[in-house]
């Protein structure tokens, strides 16, 4: 007791801790205080981490190898319970071996940065601990859905908001939903009595579509010969011409198209797909358009940049993915459907011991019966909420700030000695792809073999970057293109500096290549 007593109160919480198991927490008798105390603790090494991601001269990764990582900890389940000071160590050892996807030089994945009112948000959300699937057990997050929703549909164009929607785990799901809208819009029947029930479907897309669209025809299609890719500009958006020629082409063998779905910004070139004049070809053949605008779709909150989706009020349906430039922590994705009512139409089962027809409140606020899921986990707190905390007039500035940034570091490589551009022209989103030749192959004139050469630049330059943990940024071969860098910025702690530092870095390690 003495002891104690001279410790101070950091020591004192975790001498007290190390005795007790969970069990001894709430709901425990008297688990109050130790439940405070356990808690305080965690609370300390996540803000110890947070402060750590955005520090500079901190590693974005301490990497191992999977075999090194499952040595150097004890991962496996035991039969008893660990102590609580255990559990606050595999915390602290969790974090440790973690990506600082916060760090300002992280540059790997679309999904880039921490919110601070996000995080917030992502804590009371896992507090309250409910369920999106009716009013009566989340009445504040189902109305903060509708507004935010409602909201998002204006920004889009729809007149006065009207329409519906729903948030997804992803943009995967929501464009599934798109395409189950669709198929549903053309043929109802098919909802009682299954794909047997309609003709052959065939679907459009470009080549460079997001690899869930891949997945799709698994599900809604006989075939995934039956998602056709239209061929593209260099730049990597969509030939109308091609796609009206492909329709016509399909008719003829029998299919009926159903689907196009336009893209708003690729995940690797970052390209817009003309929407407009998709538009006006999917009316003419009465085809469902849906835009995927999962990574660009957040431009519409950007008045510098918002025209690159022209056209996206025409669409039937859109996925658009906040998770991604707007900053709102994994997972936040929304699919905008035009039709009111469709939703409910298509997916609604009618299960009684969750949607019962005579409760007191309006019944059209319990969304789960318009959803294939049953849990749905509570997105909409941390994109309204940060929202609330931003203004529109705070995403906008940064997501051009992210737009500045990418065309800072085109405008510094495109004509940089050692470094080529993978298509010409400037990108349209913050998607920056480029080769790197090392000056041990820069002026190879065998091109085979310095095409062979430059394939293993990148992929060694990656691993050094994270054997180094200074810094991240992504690579990946695209037809017949080598394996070239794919820098992508969502992130709003990155600086200029940061874009100098990563150029750096790419020659430092490469330099012996």
């Amino acid at each position: 007791k003495n002891l104690l007593q001279n410790m101070n109160h950091k020591c004192r919480c975790f001498c007290f801790i190390y005795f007790y198991f969970f069990a001894d927490l709430l709901p425990a008798s008297d688990g109050d205080i130790k439940t405070m105390t356990f808690l305080q603790e965690v609370v300390d090494i996540l803000l110890a981490y947070i402060v750590e991601s955005f520090d500079r001269e901190t590693k974005v990764i301490d990497f191992h190898y999977p075999n090194e990582l499952l040595q150097m900890n004890n991962w496996e389940l035991q039969d008893e319970p660990a102590t609580l000071d255990d559990i606050l160590i595999s915390c602290r050892a969790t974090l440790k071996y973690a990506i600082k996807t916060a760090h300002p030089r992280y540059f790997n994945q679309l999904s880039t940065g921490l919110d601070m009112v996000g995080l917030a948000a992502d804590w009371l959300t896992s507090t309250a601990n409910t369920n999106m699937f009716t009013y009566e057990v989340a009445p504040v997050f189902v109305l903060l859905e509708y507004v935010t929703l409602k909201k998002m549909r204006e920004i889009i164009g729809w007149s006065d908001g009207r329409g519906d929607g729903i948030f997804s785990p992803g943009g995967a799901i929501s464009n599934m939903y798109a395409m189950l809208l669709a198929r549903f819009k053309m043929f109802p029947e098919v909802k009682e009595k299954g794909m047997s029930s309609v003709p052959r479907l065939v679907a459009f897309t470009s080549e460079h579509v997001a690899f869930s669209c891949c997945h799709l025809p698994l599900l809604f299609l006989t075939s995934s010969s039956e998602l056709n890719d239209v061929f593209l500009f260099c730049s990597g958006k969509l030939i109308p011409a091609d796609l009206e020629r492909r329709i016509l082409e399909a008719k003829q063998k029998g299919f009926v198209p159903f689907f196009v779905s336009a893209t708003a910004g690729t995940t690797v070139y970052g390209a817009f797909d003309p929407l407009i004049a998709i538009s006006d070809i999917c009316r003419k053949y009465n085809i469902w358009m849906h835009v995927d605008g999962a990574w660009g779709g957040s431009l519409l909150m950007s008045r510098r940049h918002r025209w690159k989706l022209d056209g996206v009020e025409r669409a039937n349906s859109v996925t658009w993915n906040p998770h991604k430039m707007m900053s709102v922590p994994l997972q936040c994705s929304a699919l905008l459907v035009r039709e009111e009512g469709l939703m409910q139409n298509c997916n609604q089962m009618h299960a009684c011991y969750l949607f019962q027809q005579d409760k007191h409140y309006d019944l059209s606020y319990d969304t789960g019966d318009k959803a294939l899921q049953c849990g749905r986990h509570v997105d909409i707190f941390k994109l309204w909420l940060m929202w609330r905390a931003k203004g529109t007039i705070g995403f906008e500035a940064q997501i051009d700030k992210c737009l500045e940034l990418s065309e800072y570091l085109y405008n510094k490589i495109k004509d940089r000695e050692g470094y080529e551009m993978v298509f010409d022209g400037k990108p349209q989103h913050t998607n920056v792809c480029f080769w790197y030749l090392p000056p041990g192959i820069r002026y190879m004139e065998d091109k085979e073999e310095k095409k062979k050469h430059l394939h293993k630049v990148a992929p060694v330059i990656k691993a050094r970057m994270m054997e180094y943990g200074t810094t991240m940024v992504s690579y990946q071969p695209q037809g017949d293109k080598v394996n070239f860098f794919r820098m992508v910025i969502s992130n709003p702690a990155a600086t200029f500096e940061d874009i100098d530092f990563l150029i750096e870095e790419i020659e430092r390690l490469g330099q012996d290549l």
